[in-house]
């Protein structure tokens, strides 16, 4: 167990700092609430105490709700965060998939990123590629489902399948999670869908049928893969336009796909493209330049 002599042990923020800094983290994150909707008050307050340190190493954290990216409050947290003179890092709290609660979102979560220097966006699904297509700092995917958004303090988490029997499968060309046990349903009769990521090494989608034993681990494995992948991809391609030309290119077409299967299977309700993507999907970059811009064309 790590033990220092903590000279900040009255002081929560500089306390925390302070035991990261000597842990050896030579970026600390400040342990910042919630901050609810339309909290200004707890946002600003949390922002001047970051302010005050003058500490450029250190990384702001902003656990904030999706309804600050609505349009009558984007515009106040781009400017408390333009406050910050050094890293800030966006966690969106909401039920589910946040940025699929309302058709703004997406469209204000880029225009964050393009106004704010040194922004990041963490605890995130799909978003974290889209946010480095746009300019983002640095982003993270959370590995599990309960990590990749937050939960806001004080209310049940929203989870109208609490029995899970097989692992979530990142499919590819569709770009969202699926139950194992979906996939090789709705592939009973059909072909069975393939993979080359370097886990599955052309192995099908359709083997993931239990979160027992060596399956569950080679799920886990296969989504990183494939993320990998995505990543290497999208940031082989020079910054700016083009980047986000090519985003707006993969969601595209994996929206499109969706239906595509649907009809190869014969299915009227089969794989639904997540809200979110569809967003994605929706936003073609607009500018050459170095700032991101979307305009909503479908």
């Amino acid at each position: 167990m790590l033990t220092f002599d903590d000279p900040h042990y009255d002081d929560p923020l500089r306390s925390s700092l302070y035991g990261q800094q000597s842990a050896g983290m030579t970026a600390a994150m400040t342990p910042t609430g919630y901050i609810r909707a339309e909290d200004s008050d707890a946002l600003l307050a949390a922002v001047r105490q970051t302010v005050a340190l003058d500490d450029p190493s250190v990384i702001f954290t902003a656990p904030v709700d999706v309804s600050w990216l609505r349009d009558d409050n984007v515009g106040q947290l781009i400017a408390a965060l333009k406050l910050l003179p050094g890293g800030k890092a966006l966690m969106l709290g909401g039920q589910m998939d946040p940025l699929g609660h309302f058709s703004q979102a997406v469209g204000n979560l880029i225009r964050i990123l393009g106004e704010v220097p040194n922004c990041a966006l963490m605890r995130s699904d799909l978003a974290a590629f889209g946010a480095l297509a746009h300019g983002a700092w640095f982003g993270s995917f959370g590995a599990t489902a309960s990590v990749r958004h937050i939960v806001p303090p004080g209310e049940p988490v929203d989870n109208s399948k609490p029995v899970v029997l097989s692992p979530h499968v990142l499919f590819p060309e569709l770009m969202g999670f699926f139950l194992g046990g979906t996939i090789a349903h709705r592939f009973a009769a059909a072909e069975t869908p393939c993979c080359s990521c370097s886990v599955c090494d052309g192995a099908g989608l359709d083997r993931f049928t239990t979160t027992k034993g060596e399956l569950k681990r080679q799920a886990a494995g296969h989504n990183i893969a494939v993320m990998g992948r995505w990543v290497e991809d999208l940031m082989s391609v020079p910054p700016g336009y083009a980047r986000q030309q090519k985003w707006h290119e993969l969601c595209h077409a994996a929206k499109e796909h969706h239906q595509v299967l649907n009809t190869f299977l014969g299915l009227k309700k089969g794989f639904e493209a997540s809200d979110q993507l569809k967003r994605w999907a929706s936003l073609t970059p607009t500018t050459t330049g170095s700032t991101p811009a979307a305009q909503r064309t479908r």
